[in-house]
């Protein structure tokens, strides 16, 4: 799936390069991986939030 994202966004190997490079130019070696985690643990948060929200709201399709 995540290279048929990067292809339908027309990202190539060399723009991904060049985006890490800028990246860590911009925060450093050290800040780069506790960024990435941040970033994985507010997905994680957001899919379960949306996960919840689908199993709270009634179906409406359903005739009582």
């Amino acid at each position: 799936m995540p290279n048929f994202l990067f292809f339908f966004i027309g990202l190539g190997m060399q723009e991904l390069v060049i985006i890490l490079v800028i990246l860590l130019l911009l925060f450093g070696g050290s800040r780069l991986p506790s960024l990435a985690k941040g970033l994985g643990e507010s997905v994680r948060n957001f899919k379960k939030g949306v996960a919840e929200e689908n199993d709270e709201t009634p179906d409406k399709t359903k005739v009582a």
